[in-house]
C-alpha cells in the first residue's frame, strides 16, 4: 500500500485556499491572475470550501512540509497533486507569506524525474538553511529514498535538484523497517541530524537518526527512539524533533492510527528517553503537523486537515484538503504540552457580537438571535458554567428548519467533549462519526472554548488543554445559527462572543 492510500481510499482529503489579498495580486504572471478581491475567490459558489485556511487555489493537497521563516517571509511547501482533487502524483505545492494569513502562490517547486529516484513521488521532507543554501530534503519513491534540492532564488520560486541524488538510497543494512520517509534535520554543533520515519517489522514504530556534516554523505547511528507497544502503531512518520523548555519534544503520526501524537522527554547521547505521550487533536481530521521556529522564535505548527467526503465528492468539488491555522507549542509548568492558535490570528477579526450572563433556556436564544450571532466563517467564543447539568451543548451550523446542525458537547459523567456530526449536513458525502476527548472540569470551573469555524473546517479550542479539528459539510446556505442547551438545571451562559472573519484578511 503506498504512501497515502490508506487516506485516499477511504475517501479523506484536503482544502484550498479561497483567497488571494491586493498585495498578492500584482504582475505575479500564471501565478496569481486576479485583479480585485471579489473576482480572486475561487470556486465562489461552494458553499463548503473554506475562506480562511490554507489550501492551494485547486486540487489536492495534503501534509505540511518544508515549513520556514526566511527572509522576512513565511513559506509552506506541501504535497499536491496539480491534476486532480484526489491523492497521486506528488508534487511539492509552494507558497509564502508575510503574516502566516495571507499567502502568494508560487508554480511547483519539486516535481517527479521521469525515470529517476522520485518517479514515483516527490514525498514529505523539511527546509534548512546550510550557510546561504536553502535546503529541502525529501523523500523520493519507489522505493524510498533520501534526496535534496537548493535555491539560489532570493525568494525561492525556483529550485534544483542534487545531481548526486539520492544521498540516503535505503534503509541501514540489517533492519527489517515497514517505512522509511520524512526526513525532518536540524543543527547541532558541527552536524546535522536527521530524524527519519520508521517502524521495524514484528516490534513497532521508530524514528531513526542519520548524521551528516554536509547534508550530502549521512551516517546511520541508530535509532532516536523505537517502541514495542502495538498501541502506539507499526510505522511513524512525519516525525518533528526539537527542544521545548527544559525537554524534547517529538511529533509523529502513527500508522494504522491516523491520528498524531507527540512524546515528551529526555534527550542525552543523540537518544531520545519518551516521558510521557498524548494526542495532538482529538477531531479526527489533523494528521502529519509540522512545526518550524517563527520571526519572534515561537515555534509554530501547521497539521494537515484531510475531507471527510467521498472521492467522488471531492472531484466534483475540484479541491480536496487544507492546512489547520498557525499554532503555537509551550509546555505548561506541569510539563504538558499545549497548543493554541498564533497571535497573528487575531488579524482575522473584522468586529463582534456578545451575549453574557444568562441562564440556559429559551431567553438565551432569543438574545443570541437579537445579538446576530450566526454565521459560518467566524470565531466563537463561549464560557459556560454547567452548574448541575450532566450535559451542556453548543449547537452550531443549524438550519432554521433543524434539519441540519452540528453538536459540541460536554458531558459530565464521562469528563468528554464530544463532536457530533450526525446530523451536520443532508449530503450523502458527510459520515456520521463521533468524536471526543478527554476534557474534566474541576470544581466550580467554567467551560471555555474558542471555535474556529470556516465552512467545512472546524477547529476548537477548550480550556487550554484540549483540541478537535474536524470536518462537516453543511449543504443548505442558511444553516448558520448558533445556540445552546442544557441537560439539567442551573447551567449559565456566561459569555459568548461571536467575531465573522473579515473579507479580506489585512
Amino acid at each position: 500500500m503506498n504512501r497515502r492510500s490508506w487516506l485516499s481510499r477511504a475517501g479523506w482529503g484536503l482544502t484550498a485556499f479561497s483567497e488571494f489579498p491586493l498585495w498578492a495580486q500584482q504582475d505575479r504572471g500564471d501565478r496569481v491572475t486576479h485583479h480585485s478581491v471579489k473576482e480572486s475567490l475561487p470556486f465562489p459558489s461552494d458553499i463548503q470550501r473554506p475562506r480562511y485556511h490554507f489550501l492551494p487555489p485547486r486540487n489536492w493537497m495534503n501534509d505540511p512540509n518544508g515549513l520556514a521563516f526566511y527572509k522576512g517571509e513565511y513559506h509552506v511547501f506541501y504535497q499536491h497533486n496539480p491534476s486532480a482533487a484526489v491523492w497521486g502524483d506528488m508534487h511539492w505545492g509552494h507558497a509564502a507569506s508575510r503574516d502566516l494569513l495571507q499567502w502568494r502562490h508560487f508554480p511547483i517547486a519539486l516535481a517527479p524525474t521521469p525515470g529517476g529516484y522520485d518517479k514515483d513521488g516527490v514525498f514529505s521532507g523539511c527546509m534548512v538553511v546550510d550557510g546561504e543554501s536553502p535546503t529541502l530534503i525529501y523523500t523520493g519513491t519507489q522505493p524510498e529514498v533520501q534526496a535534496i534540492a537548493t535555491s539560489s532564488h532570493p525568494r525561492l520560486e525556483t529550485w534544483s535538484k542534487w545531481e548526486g541524488n539520492p544521498v540516503i538510497p535505503a534503509p541501514p543494512i540489517g533492519l527489517e523497517v515497514t517505512g522509511f520517509r520524512d526526513p525532518f534535520v536540524w543543527k547541532e554543533g558541527p552536524d546535522w541530524l536527521m530524524a527519519l520515519g520508521s517502524g521495524q517489522k514484528g516490534r513497532g514504530g521508530a524514528i531513526l537518526l542519520y548524521r551528516s556534516a554536509d547534508l550530502r554523505s549521512w551516517e546511520y547511528l541508530h535509532p532516536l527512539v523505537a517502541s514495542d507497544d502495538p498501541a502506539l502503531g507499526t510505522m511513524w512518520e512525519c516525525p518533528n524533533f526539537f527542544p521545548l523548555g527544559a525537554k524534547h519534544v517529538l511529533l509523529f503520526s502513527p500508522i494504522p492510527l491516523r491520528k498524531a501524537l507527540y512524546m515528551i522527554g529526555s534527550y542525552k547521547n543523540r537518544r531520545f528517553e519518551m516521558e510521557s505521550v498524548g494526542s495532538l487533536d482529538d477531531g479526527g481530521h489533523f494528521y502529519a503537523p509540522q512545526v518550524f521556529t517563527d520571526g519572534a522564535n515561537r515555534r509554530v505548527m501547521f497539521g494537515w486537515s484531510w475531507e471527510g467526503r467521498t472521492e467522488e465528492a471531492q472531484v466534483q468539488s475540484g479541491w480536496a484538503g487544507a492546512l489547520t491555522l498557525p499554532r503555537v507549542v509551550t509546555l505548561d509548568p506541569d510539563g504538558k504540552l499545549r497548543t493554541e492558535p498564533h497571535p497573528l490570528c487575531a488579524r482575522l477579526l473584522q468586529f463582534s457580537q456578545a451575549v453574557r450572563s444568562a441562564p440556559i433556556g429559551e431567553q438565551v436564544q432569543e438574545e443570541i438571535a437579537q445579538a446576530g450571532i450566526a454565521g459560518n466563517a467566524g470565531r466563537l467564543d463561549v464560557t459556560l458554567e454547567p452548574g448541575d447539568a450532566r450535559e451542556v451543548a453548543l449547537i452550531f451550523y443549524a438550519s432554521p428548519d433543524g434539519r441540519e446542525e452540528t453538536q459540541l458537547l460536554w458531558r459530565k459523567e464521562s469528563g468528554e467533549l464530544v463532536i457530533d456530526r450526525s446530523k451536520s449536513s443532508l449530503s450523502s458525502s458527510q459520515n456520521t462519526q463521533v468524536f471526543q476527548a478527554p476534557l474534566k472540569l474541576g470544581k466550580g470551573e467554567s467551560l471555555r472554548l474558542t471555535l474556529y469555524l470556516d465552512r467545512s473546517l472546524v477547529e476548537v479550542y477548550a480550556n487550554g488543554n484540549c483540541c478537535l479539528t474536524t470536518r462537516v459539510y453543511p449543504s443548505l446556505r442558511e444553516s448558520l445559527g448558533i445556540r445552546v442547551s442544557a441537560n439539567g438545571k442551573k447551567a449559565i451562559l456566561r459569555e459568548m462572543v461571536w467575531r465573522p472573519i473579515a473579507m479580506q484578511v489585512s
